[in-house]
């Protein structure tokens, strides 16, 4: 074994970039010396090179990336195969035809269960890139990529952003073939489908499509290929990368695609027509088309019974609006309509107000800040210490703010109720667009009182409904109003009533279970 040499590359960059999609030669020598001037300083690349055979030796290339391959497959069903395997050794060279070396090694000495044929020095680089072994025979125009990817990764853990008390404790990891697994485990249907795609021009990163084949509409399944087609970029990193890239409206705070780290929340949208997108490296999977009303909705809701389930959502709902408007609310009323609050009530808050220098708009926007920062803070931290700071921080800064009298303790008790209902969201795209509105409905109160919070309010909904995912309406199946589907976003339908799905546009199969006899499809 030797690694790859550094040797001066004499080639010009262009030059380079063009071998990329040169065909393999029959000569190893000079698919060798390609390969080696790709991969000048690249100190993890490994070229095995060895012969097998006797009469006479044919000579035999192994390339791979250290630490991208499991190294006992390696050796022992690929090395060790080719070595000490002795069928080859009764078949002299001159008597095999150039395809007949690759045909006998592919088919009865290696041993992989993923081996297939490549024809490219693009193909090669790839492969190799991804954790695949290539094997290149002297003599042969096309080589062998075996699978034999086996890198570290973090093992399927709990989900940290998405923690439920009822239902699977599974959540997404980095590695692109297990999260595909994940939802596999869960969907055992030839009709679930999983499509590959390489996208970033330098990363070449492996990006799937999943869907259910006869309940995700096909024009929406095409529409979602061809634009993950179009995405010319160098490096996809993350799933945000491909969000940003393929949204209808790309200059809004409406996120219109939902990102889930749980593989049971992924598979409940993929059996109502919806299609996921996982990215390699990267342990959110992305879910579209997605409406508004549905960021509000757990997916724990569907693992308690109903009527609690119920409860718990209109809450939700409650601390949506909470968590919008009440800092705005309280700034208006102070500001403009004092006689909108009880005198005895009035009095107490102005008498809390005594020697704050601050306006209530000011006020409210120094511990907004103040909070936000804390919670970043808290976010950034080491898990050990960032949560005992964010609140110890929120104490001591609230606490001391008011006994130096820049704030008031009502405004402490509102800021503090409203960053409570602000994590009420159970999606971490609602939390954002609450958190980024609230400063807009709060500066509109302190000019125009409740006058400018309706004025916002109006604007926001307008702009809402005029946004869409996918071709389906952002605030659906509100707007435009749907009975059937309504039921099931501000309340819990139970199972027993739950005979169709969500119905989209092309969608062929809407029945999700049969009732009193009533067949499929009907």
């Amino acid at each position: 074994m030797r690694y790859l040499q550094n040797r001066k590359n004499n080639l010009p960059t262009n030059n380079v970039d063009a071998m990329m999609s040169h065909p393999l030669e029959a000569d190893i020598e000079t698919n060798q010396t390609k390969l080696e001037t790709l991969l000048e300083r690249c100190s993890d690349a490994v070229f095995r090179k060895f012969v097998i055979g006797e009469q006479p030796p044919i000579r035999c290339l192994l390339l791979y990336f250290d630490g991208l391959v499991q190294r006992k497959m390696l050796d022992d069903n690929i090395i060790k195969s080719l070595l000490l395997d002795v069928q080859m050794t009764n078949n002299p060279k001159d008597e095999l035809e150039q395809g007949d070396v690759l045909t006998a090694v592919e088919q009865h000495i290696i041993n992989v269960a993923e081996l297939d044929r490549i024809s490219t020095i693009q193909e090669v680089i790839y492969h190799i890139s991804s954790g695949d072994t290539v094997l290149l025979i002297d003599g042969c125009s096309q080589a062998l990529v075996a699978g034999t990817r086996g890198w570290d990764s973090r093992n399927v853990n709990t989900p940290e952003n998405e923690l439920v008390i009822y239902g699977p404790k599974e959540g997404f990891i980095e590695n692109l073939r297990s999260n595909t697994a994940l939802i596999r485990r869960r969907l055992k249907s030839s009709n679930f489908k999983i499509e590959n795609l390489v996208i970033g021009r330098i990363t070449q990163t492996d990006v799937v499509l999943c869907y259910i084949d006869n309940i995700a509409p096909p024009q929406l399944v095409d529409e979602v290929r061809k634009r993950l087609q179009q995405i010319d970029i160098d490096a996809v990193l993350d799933s945000n990368y491909i969000q940003e890239l393929i949204m209808d409206n790309k200059s809004t705070i409406f996120s219109q695609t939902e990102q889930t780290e749980k593989p049971d929340r992924a598979t409940a949208h993929l059996l109502e027509g919806k299609i996921c997108i996982l990215v390699d490296g990267s342990p959110m999977a992305l879910v579209l088309p997605v409406t508004f009303p549905r960021y509000w909705i757990s997916p724990e809701d569907y693992y308690i019974h109903y009527i609690p389930a119920s409860l718990f959502r209109i809450g939700r709902f409650l601390a949506f609006l909470v968590a919008l408007t009440l800092p705005s609310i309280y700034v208006a009323v102070i500001s403009y309509h004092q006689e909108m609050v009880p005198t005895a009530l009035y009095l107490t808050i102005a008498a809390s107000r005594q020697g704050v220098p601050f306006p209530s708009f000011v006020e409210a926007f120094l511990l907004e800040m103040t909070f936000e920062m804390l919670r970043e803070a808290g976010l950034r931290l080491p898990r050990a210490v960032g949560p005992a700071v964010s609140i110890v921080g929120a104490l001591i800064i609230g606490d001391a703010a008011v006994r130096a009298g820049l704030v008031s303790t009502p405004m402490v008790v509102i800021i503090a109720f409203t960053g409570i209902a602000s994590f009420v969201a159970p999606s971490y795209n609602a939390g954002i667009i609450v958190r980024t509105v609230r400063f807009v409905f709060l500066a509109a109160a302190a000019l125009l009182g409740f006058l400018g919070i309706m004025i916002v309010f109006i604007i926001m909904l307008i702009r809402m409904a005029s946004l869409s995912s996918f071709g389906m309406p952002y605030l659906a199946p509100m707007a435009p109003l749907n009975m059937q589907e309504v039921t099931d976003v501000i309340l819990r339908r139970p199972w027993f009533k739950m005979r169709k799905r969500p119905y989209q546009d092309g969608m062929k199969n809407q029945v999700r279970q049969n009732i009193d006899g009533k067949e499929q499809g009907d």
